[in-house]
């Protein structure tokens, strides 16, 4: 008789604690792991990993899935990339609290600043929540295939409490609306948020062009909301800065730290507009803070985050040209054929070059992307705007360039490694569910594995284990989710098992697929043989099995080993 739920055999196993890899087998019961090593008990269902990986399931604090959550059962293209619990609400986002006339400004707010369609979020979103409590118990009726946490973020709660003041940039928050704030924020994390997140950056901008209403918060107001936090002894803090002033702001978050005890993450990029080793200055202050008892992580990229440019999305080199712009509204179809014209090619490139060309600067570093896709790429390979024309008319009209924003200062993927391989970093900002027409990163998880672990030159690569460690164990304990990230007996059995050698990222690819006919830029992964969450198989090969054992969790969940 069988006496395991499901028995994985004869695999090669990276727990996620970062021990050398073994081979084994590993059982499963009621969704937790129950035993690891050699097996002789028969399981109901069983599952052949030789020559294959296993693996704990990717954890990807950084993802908005905030309104996607409503309407996708599946939570792609996380689910295509080995992720088994996606963590929303981060950069100050979200859509709770919300009184019922203010559903279209947390709309502009979330289409402005992650660049979800409008419309896709007026038509899928159900709004049958008020306060977080509400929104937590709303996506926690429809079952998903992995698991997702959620964090209340500023913006709602500052639009909430402060009403159009909240996106005032010349209004401060009063004593009686900082304890409301703090108070709304308390609440969420007693009821289940994982956190509560902020944003201080100028990039942030709301549809109507305002830039987010978090950004000129007031020291007081910061702090007051870490304070109310800090008294539930839950929750972590994660805040999107620009650190222009970095002493003033690095020392406000060391200060949210210290009012509230709980863990901080900020957003940690190699930016054109700083010094190039400016990223390492701010790597110093993190050490600095922990050396001195704080828990303040970087949040850090795989890649140099950048843009995908495409005749479908948003942008592309081709948008000064006057000729272009009289084309571009056609339909697909239409539109290639008329830029298939050699003269319409001819006046279009001369158009641009006039103009300059450089879309500040976004045209200055074109690549073309390959397949295989390739993110490395020198700076020789870049593209002119001939280039770049020819390359967005290959493939049907349907050719991608990519130009690499930040994380490429110095036109290599140095700075990116540096980061990662910093003790007080994580990876995330893969943003997966948003950007959806620009910029294409929910595969972080596997190119970080496919590329820092086998396809970069061996001086460059990391231990496998390490990489497994980090993007598991690693961003489950920064966000206190100590019950899963590794695999050991009693923990969550979320499990990858990975054909290494096949392991891949696919080109970005345009789907209108969200509600209301919108589109969104995604990329699908090869490799991943199954994804297992809470002992059930709900990937195969990239193809939903149909099962959806996901669920939301609720707040921080200890290691069973505690």
């Amino acid at each position: 008789m069988a006496k395991h739920n499901l028995v994985i055999r004869n695999g090669t196993i990276i727990d996620g604690t970062g021990r050398q890899r073994f081979l084994g087998d590993l059982a499963i019961d009621d969704g937790v792991i129950t035993a690891i090593g050699e097996i002789s008990e028969k399981g109901i269902t069983e599952l052949d990993a030789t020559g294959l990986l296993v693996t704990p399931g990717w954890v990807d604090i950084h993802t908005h899935y905030d309104g996607q959550v409503s309407w996708d059962p599946y939570l792609t293209p996380s689910s295509w990339q080995g992720v088994t619990t996606a963590v929303m609400g981060n950069c100050g986002v979200g859509f709770a609290p919300v009184a019922p006339d203010r559903h279209d400004w947390l709309i502009e707010v979330m289409e402005g600043i992650e660049d979800i369609p409008g419309t896709a979020l007026h038509e899928g979103i159900t709004w049958d929540w008020e306060s977080f409590p509400e929104y937590l118990d709303s996506i926690d009726s429809t079952p998903h295939a992995i698991d997702f946490a959620a964090q209340i973020g500023h913006a709602a709660v500052r639009g909430y409490v402060m009403g159009d003041r909240g996106a005032d940039h010349a209004e401060r928050a009063t004593p009686d609306e900082i304890a409301q704030m703090g108070a709304i924020a308390a609440d969420a994390i007693r009821a289940g948020a994982l956190g509560f997140t902020t944003s201080r950056t100028v990039a942030h901008k709301s549809a109507d062009g305002r830039h987010t209403p978090s950004l000129t918060a007031s020291r007081e107001e910061l702090v007051g909301i870490a304070r109310a936090i800090g008294a539930t002894g839950k929750g972590v803090l994660e805040i999107v800065a620009d650190l222009f002033d970095l002493d003033a702001e690095f020392a406000l978050i060391r200060e949210m730290a210290e009012v509230s005890g709980r863990p901080i993450s900020v957003s940690l990029l190699q930016r054109p507009e700083f010094a190039p080793d400016e990223y390492r200055k701010i790597l110093g202050l993190i050490a600095s803070a922990n050396d001195d008892g704080l828990r303040i992580t970087g949040q850090v990229a795989a890649r140099p985050v950048g843009l995908i440019m495409s005749l479908e999305g948003r942008v592309n080199p081709l948008l000064p040209s006057p000729t272009y712009q009289s084309i571009m509204n056609l339909n697909h179809v239409d539109r290639v054929a008329a830029l298939d014209d050699p003269s319409t090619r001819s006046t279009i490139i001369s158009e641009v070059e006039a103009t300059g060309g450089d879309m500040n600067g976004l045209a200055s570093t074109m690549f073309a992307l390959s397949d295989p896709i390739r993110y490395d790429q020198s700076l020789d390979e870049r593209l002119d705007i001939a280039g770049a024309y020819d390359t967005l008319m290959s493939d049907n009209g349907n050719g991608r360039i990519y130009v690499p924003v930040m994380n490429f200062v110095e036109g290599n993927l140095k700075a990116t490694r540096e980061m990662i391989a910093h003790p007080n970093t994580v990876p995330g900002l893969g943003d997966a569910g948003a950007h959806c027409t620009m910029i294409c990163d929910a595969s972080f998880p596997t190119w970080m594995l496919q590329y820092w672990g086998r396809d970069v030159a061996s001086s460059e690569k990391f231990e496998i284990e390490w990489l497994v460690k980090q993007q598991a164990h690693d961003t489950a304990h920064a966000v206190g989710l100590d019950d899963r990230g590794s695999l050991q007996e009693g923990k969550r059995a979320d499990i990858n098992l990975i054909d290494f050698e096949m392991l891949s990222v696919g080109v970005p690819e345009m789907l209108h697929d969200l509600p209301a006919n919108g589109k969104r830029l995604v990329q699908r992964a090869a490799g991943y043989r199954s994804t297992i969450v809470a002992g059930t198989v709900v990937m195969n090969d990239g193809v939903p099995t149909g099962e959806l054992p996901g669920r939301l969790i609720r707040g921080a969940q200890s290691s069973p080993q505690d």
